[in-house]
């Protein structure tokens, strides 16, 4: 019998698990599938494995040192499943997300990873996933809130990349190395892991019908702040070019950027350095670029494909006048949500 498998990756976050992880076991007991709930903890210094212990002891628990996302890697290569779908512990899930979201998977053989349709935890706010990928004065751009997104929600298709929710083949997973610690910290460790995806011939699917809730940086942004999450997604997103692109188009248009954006930050002056800080913190990293064992297979046409399929444009569906939108789903609304900071 196949089993699914629902991580749920966990730093100090016992509040947002008491808020979350009903839905997802509830989810998982919804699904036609036997599944099994695991919470992956990452050296929490709260009570949180003592608590699932006491409260939710069908819950198992993997304990990992901290490496975010990377947690997920020798995971996932172990279980016994076929399917998993990776979770950060601020995400709820709709009662029948989880069959929808692994269709795909099983249905679909060159089909790699899956991403829900989500909105922000007051149920109203689009979120993502239906991903489209932009430049933005020589830096790449993974975003779902692009210009005529809102005609996109409701409709399936390819995605660029999936963040917070998102369902993998195991063996696929397994295959491209999974996340890569370059990036650690974290953020762009999952575009990084969609592209190679991508490069390898494999494709991701938005996949509307199974919906996700996600509260946002509830960990990641009481961790390193505003401004540290800035700093990191800058720092990685020069990792993330340099490490993947190599199509002279592309080269190009970093290398004509990088002048015009380290002159804007010297003209603010030091406490605007963001730019110039985000360019140095990458530049200690770039030694681990050489012989990097989670790169893709470079193909300059896949890569070129890669930004055409995903551009904006390509993502937007034209509205259609006789078709009435489908309401919004109920919203997602609980106290104990808007306490946590």
């Amino acid at each position: 019998m196949i089993t699914v498998h629902l991580l749920i990756l966990n730093y100090n976050g016992r509040a947002l698990m008491a808020d979350c992880l009903p839905s997802i076991i509830q989810a998982a007991r919804a699904s036609r599938y036997p599944c099994e709930v695991v919470v992956i903890d990452n050296d929490s210094s709260d009570d949180s494995v003592a608590w699932l212990e006491q409260h939710f002891p069908e819950v198992r628990v993997i304990c990992r040192p901290n490496q975010g996302l990377c947690s997920f890697n020798d995971v996932v290569a172990d279980l016994p499943g076929p399917v998993a779908l990776l979770l950060n512990n601020d995400i709820r899930l709709d009662p029948d997300s989880v069959d929808p979201l692994v269709a795909p998977l099983f249905d679909t053989p060159d089909c790699f990873m899956t991403a829900p349709l989500c909105w922000q935890a007051d149920g109203h706010t689009y979120e993502g996933f239906k991903t489209a990928v932009r430049w933005r004065w020589g830096l790449v751009q993974a975003t779902a809130l692009y210009p005529g997104c809102e005609h996109s929600i409701e409709q399936p298709g390819l995605t660029a990349s999936a963040g917070a929710a998102l369902a993998v083949d195991c063996r696929k997973f397994v295959e491209l190395g999974g996340f890569d610690p370059l990036y650690l910290p974290g953020r762009l460790e999952d575009l990084d892991f969609a592209f190679r995806g991508y490069q390898a011939g494999y494709h991701a699917r938005y996949v509307p019908a199974s919906v996700a809730y996600h509260l946002g940086m509830a960990t990641f942004g009481r961790v390193f702040g505003e401004q540290g999450c800035q700093h990191l997604a800058l720092r990685n997103t020069l990792l993330f070019q340099w490490k993947n692109l190599r199509h002279p188009r592309h080269v190009l248009r970093q290398l004509c950027s990088l002048p015009i954006r380290v002159a804007w930050d010297l003209c603010r002056g030091p406490s605007h350095w963001t730019f110039l800080r985000a360019l140095g913190g990458a530049l200690m990293r770039v030694h681990r670029l050489r012989a990097n064992p989670y790169r893709a297979a470079r193909s300059l046409d896949r890569e070129r494909e890669f930004f055409q399929t995903f551009h904006p444009q390509q993502m937007t569906i034209k509205p259609q006048p006789s078709i009435k939108p489908r309401p919004l789903v109920a919203p997602c609304h609980n106290p104990s949500l808007e306490k946590v900071t």
